[in-house]
């Protein structure tokens, strides 16, 4: 009688490759690639997770060139950017989020200290020629990818200095002027032609710039102040947020009262209230129809404004009234002595949200001065043919205006913007990517639909709790001038910093799939493993049990249906 050995009879080396386990599959893992929610989130378009990981490699140069690739402003950004990357932040619902910003802010800072210069090669003096208009964000963030594309970038801005509102009215103890200059003097250095004091309107126009350049963009930013007044009537000193602004900033003064009222819940309506407390003012109020942000407030009722900086304008002294507006102003001769208050709450009607006032909660605020900050629009001067009379240029998602071929518009002049800084370094790159596009009669790009990984698709049993680190913040005592109030982390924090990160959707090569697969299906290829690439399922073997996707931390293997 013949003996009949099992497998786990053999005894000798190598013998149990002859039971290709693989045959009782019925599911397979794959490697997934998703998009981490912090990229996801990003206006820029940054991909967080991918320079945190050379941060904690050590590797912060690579990291700073990794980040540049998409945003230029680093050193800006990470101290102006409302950081919605954060929020969205998958470690926030297992401790904190990431400091994602003040990670970005330290190599932007490291690179203006030690010199590092931008990944990008000149271009060739035959190369095409492309002419931006506006040194803004937007105009910044265009003329350098051009560059990256190969293009000769003429930058052209009605101001002395490059910068926008970067430079005209953000306060100094958020964006430190030395610090301004040194990245936007960097920036310019990689081959674009700045040409300062020279309007759109005046020194050239459209025409000129399409028949010398093959393609223009426009990023003009909103310059002009909307109207306002209360049923038609305003006060005879009447003074504009965004203006008043502008006036601190270069002049380092604004008009004396002893209280006012600021109209709007934005960042200017908040960067004016803590300067007038630094200018002596003793009752500030911010009065705004929405919500102070918070848990459980919608995104469409808070207050746009920066949430720390609402939190900093509190500590600082500046009162505000939230859902609440102004039913009218109460004068004296033309001289405005106080206003009349009422409680706004929001109503569906027709299906559709209005804001009105609710009767019988009128209250009085005595102020000698009120300003409005309820928002700018573009000045159409020598862009009359292309805005036909509206505030804003009507755009797709790429900057293009209908029917204009080779002109291109972005930041806060096109409709729908986010009125942020990183809303109009992305607008800058994909206006960029799009006029490559054009010169080169090739399709226009595409569009990134990678899903976002959930906090829920994660294996957080891998992941320690750690604290976020905590960078120095001035203070309230010391707020009296234009001293930086945040300050930055040390290289230690930064680093600890960035062992917290998840790399939600990437592989980090921690060899769980390796080492726990039961039956070795998942092999390691020779060069050293750093990313997915380097793992490879062996499906002779593999019997689809699902313990590689089960135990991978990050999310990037995923088990499906065997065909």
């Amino acid at each position: 009688m013949a003996l009949i050995l099992t497998r786990g009879g053999f005894s000798l080396p190598g013998t149990s490759i002859n039971f290709k386990t693989g045959t009782w599959r019925v599911q397979k893992p794959f490697h997934r690639h998703l998009s981490a929610p912090c990229h996801s989130a990003c206006p820029a378009g940054e991909n967080a997770q991918a320079w945190i990981a050379k941060v904690d490699e050590g590797l912060f140069q690579q990291a700073w060139e990794t980040l540049v690739t998409v945003n230029p402003l680093p050193a800006v950004t990470g101290r102006v950017c409302h950081h919605p990357c954060e929020t969205a932040c998958n470690r926030g619902q297992f401790d904190e989020a990431i400091s994602i910003n003040k990670i970005e802010r330290f190599l932007g800072d490291e690179a203006i200290e030690q010199g590092w210069a931008y990944p990008v090669d000149k271009p060739r003096k035959s190369a095409l020629r492309a002419a931006v208009v506006g040194a803004g964000p937007a105009g910044l963030s265009a003329s350098y990818h051009l560059v990256r594309l190969g293009y000769n970038v003429t930058l052209f801005d009605q101001l002395p200095e490059a910068g926008g509102v970067l430079r005209t009215a953000l306060p100094a103890y958020r964006l430190p002027r030395l610090v301004l200059d040194a990245e936007v003097g960097r920036l310019l250095s990689v081959g674009i032609d700045f040409r300062p004091q020279h309007r759109l309107g005046r020194d050239m126009s459209l025409d000129e710039l399409k028949a010398d350049y093959s393609a223009v963009f426009l990023g003009p930013g909103d310059q002009k102040s909307r109207e306002w007044s209360i049923d038609g009537v305003v006060q005879r000193d009447l003074h504009v947020g965004i203006d008043l602004l502008k006036e601190w900033v270069a002049m380092g003064s604004v008009p004396q009262c002893t209280s006012a009222a600021i109209v709007g819940g934005g960042n200017t309506a908040i960067d004016l209230s803590r300067i007038l407390k630094r200018a002596g003012v003793q009752e500030v109020h911010v009065i705004t129809h929405q919500s102070l942000p918070g848990p459980g407030i919608p995104k469409e009722d808070a207050m746009t404004a920066i949430p720390r900086e609402i939190d900093q304008a509190l500590e600082e002294g500046v009162v505000i009234h939230p859902h609440r507006g102004i039913r009218r102003l109460i004068l004296r001769g033309e001289k405005v002595v106080g206003v009349e208050l009422v409680h706004m709450k929001k109503m569906d009607k027709g299906g559709k949200k209005q804001t009105i006032a609710f009767e019988g909660t009128e209250t009085v605020l005595h102020v000698d001065q009120v300003i409005p900050a309820v928002g700018q629009e573009v000045d159409p001067f020598g862009m009359e043919d292309l805005l036909h009379q509206k505030h804003s240029f009507e755009v797709d998602p790429w900057g293009r205006i209908a029917g204009k071929d080779g002109v291109f518009v972005g930041g806060d002049a096109r409709s729908g913007s986010s009125g942020t800084m990183s809303g109009a370094v992305g607008d800058g790159r994909r206006a960029a990517e799009a006029i490559d596009a054009y010169l080169r009669e090739a399709a226009p790009p595409g569009e990134d639909t990678t899903p976002t990984i959930a906090f829920e698709q994660l294996n957080v049993n891998y992941y320690e709790h750690a604290p976020r680190q905590q960078e120095a913040v001035l203070p309230v005592d010391r707020r009296k001038g234009t001293e930086e109030i945040e300050g930055g982390l040390s290289s230690s924090q930064v680093a600890l910093e960035a062992q917290r990160c998840f790399s939600c959707g990437s592989c980090f090569a921690c060899d769980n799939c390796w080492t726990l697969c039961p039956d070795q299906a998942v092999l390691k290829t020779k060069e050293l493993a750093s990313d997915g690439s380097h793992y490879v399922f062996d499906f002779d073997y593999c019997k689809g049990c699902g313990l590689c996707a089960e135990e991978c931390p990050c999310g990037f293997i995923a088990m499906e249906e065997e065909i």
